[in-house]
């Protein structure tokens, strides 16, 4: 696949797709590092594996599955990817954001993006949840857009607008779910950076600096892309270490992938809370 996605290259992905399932999937959900539990709450799925679908990235890194499921999620028609794809493993950002793509392509109208990242604000500890109210484009900023090159218009304009990335209403059904079930949540800003390294307390003071609140290496492209093709958005971070401001303590990758199982149990009452409170 060049830098550059095509029409083309996303519609071979969803024909293939669609050629394997019988319902529409209205919801999207993406399970980042650890959090891939959550998978087993799809019923009757059809599982597809990433390196089967045509032009579909496959995941390299420990704790992404690297697949896709299709059937039921509390109720209604959803399709899960059980892992994602990352720019620091090689990819482009073009197929970093390619299932999204694909995603909107077979009609999805919201997408729930997941992830595990590391706390910036000194009150978070692992194991907590963030909803992420809005974002910093670091790689973005820096010329690594996933809208660079020729811009799509079957899905949106060339400048699309970014005031609000993560839907507000959602939002709202996310704090009203957690607050239901009595699951203790965080709301804040996400950063993303490139990786792989981990930051180093001199990045993560200049990063609570602007106002990050929690940072890792995915999610905020996903975001663009969604928005470009008006799909809407609720982004909630699985916080997986605590902020080592001041070079104390020491990051580790099993560390985020052992925090997931605290966190995996709270992101599933909050996503039932909000798919099955959704009117589609």
């Amino acid at each position: 696949m060049s830098e550059f996605v095509t029409i083309e290259q996303i519609d071979a992905a969803a024909n293939y797709i669609r050629g394997k399932v019988k319902l529409t999937p209205k919801i999207a959900v993406v399970l980042g590092s650890g959090l891939g539990g959550l998978a087993d709450s799809v019923e009757n799925a059809v599982v597809l594996p990433f390196k089967e679908i045509p032009n579909w990235p496959v995941s390299t890194i420990q704790g992404h599955a690297g697949r896709l499921l299709i059937g039921t999620l509390f109720g209604k028609p959803a399709m899960v990817m059980q892992g994602r794809i990352h720019y620091y493993e090689g990819y482009t950002m073009g197929q970093v954001t390619f299932p999204i793509r694909v995603m909107q392509r077979l009609g999805v109208e919201m997408i729930i993006l997941t992830n595990a990242a590391g706390a910036i604000s000194p009150d978070f500890k692992p194991g907590d949840v963030m909803l992420i109210t809005d974002h910093i484009n670091m790689v973005g900023m820096s010329g690594l857009n996933p809208l660079r090159g020729p811009n799509l218009d079957e899905f949106g304009d060339r400048f699309p607008d970014m005031s609000q990335p993560y839907d507000h209403e959602l939002i709202k059904l996310a704090e009203k779910s957690a607050k239901e079930k009595g699951i203790a949540y965080h709301k804040g800003i996400y950063i993303c950076l490139s990786g792989p390294s981990f930051e180093s307390p001199a990045d993560l003071r200049f990063l609570r600096t602007i106002g990050a609140d929690a940072v890792g290496m995915s999610t905020v492209p996903e975001t663009i892309v969604a928005r470009h093709g008006h799909t809407r958005v609720l982004g909630i971070s699985g916080i997986s270490n605590k902020a080592n401001l001041d070079g104390s303590t020491e990051t580790k990758h099993e560390e985020v992938l052992a925090a997931g199982e605290v966190i995996v149990p709270k992101l599933s009452g909050i996503i039932r809370g909000v798919i099955e409170k959704l009117v589609l």
